[in-house]
C-alpha cells in the first residue's frame, strides 16, 4: 500500500480541495483499524493513475503512429528507389543486348550466299590467310555459313589466336567481339 503522505498528495492534486482530505483521511482511518481490508483501498487511489496513464497513451499515439507513418514513407522511399536502379540497370543489360544482336543479325546479313560459294571452293590455307585478315564480323559471318567441314579445316589453317577468336565470335558469345 502507498505511505499515507503520497495518498494524500494524489488525492489532493486529483480532487482538490478538502473532499480529497477527507476521503484520504478515511482510507487512511479504514486501513488502520482492519488490516485485511489494505487490498480494496489501494484500489481507488490506483484508478487515478490509470486514468492519468491513460492520458498519456492517448496523448502519446498520434505522434507515435506519425513517427510510424513517417519510417513506413522514408522506407517507401529507399525502397522505390532500388526498385528504380534495377530496373535501370536491367534496361541497360537489355540494351546492350539488343545492340550485340543487331550486330549479330548485320554480320550474317554481310556474307552473302555467292561470297560464302567462293571461300567454300577455295583452299583452305588461302581462305584462312584471306579471312584472317578480312574483318572479324565479315569473316565470322562467312566461316558460320560455310559447311562445318570446310569451316573447320578453314580455322586449323589459321593463327591459333585469330582461329580460336573467331570460332567464339560463331559461337555467339556475348562480348567476344571487344578487342
Amino acid at each position: 500500500m502507498k505511505p499515507l503522505f503520497q495518498t494524500i498528495s494524489v488525492a489532493w492534486a486529483r480532487r482538490g480541495g478538502a473532499a480529497a482530505l477527507a476521503a484520504a483521511v478515511a482510507l487512511a482511518s479504514a486501513s488502520a483499524q482492519d488490516p485485511k481490508s489494505k487490498a480494496p483501498a489501494a484500489a481507488p487511489a490506483e484508478r487515478p493513475v490509470d486514468s492519468e496513464i491513460a492520458r498519456y497513451c492517448g496523448a502519446l499515439a498520434p505522434s507515435a503512429s506519425e513517427a510510424r507513418a513517417t519510417y513506413q514513407l522514408r522506407r517507401l522511399a529507399d525502397l522505390e528507389r532500388e526498385v528504380r536502379d534495377e530496373v535501370e540497370k536491367l534496361e541497360t543489360r537489355e540494351a546492350t543486348t539488343r545492340e550485340w544482336v543487331t550486330k549479330r543479325e548485320d554480320m550474317m546479313k554481310a556474307a552473302t550466299e555467292d561470297v560464302v560459294a567462293i571461300y567454300g571452293k577455295m583452299a583452305p590455307e588461302a581462305a584462312a590467310a584471306d579471312l584472317a585478315a578480312m574483318d572479324e564480323g565479315l569473316a565470322t559471318a562467312v566461316l558460320s555459313r560455310l559447311n562445318p567441314r570446310t569451316a573447320s579445316d578453314i580455322l586449323g589453317e589459321m593463327p591459333a589466336e585469330k582461329g580460336a577468336k573467331l570460332s567464339t565470335l560463331i559461337a555467339g558469345a556475348p562480348g567476344a567481339d571487344k578487342s
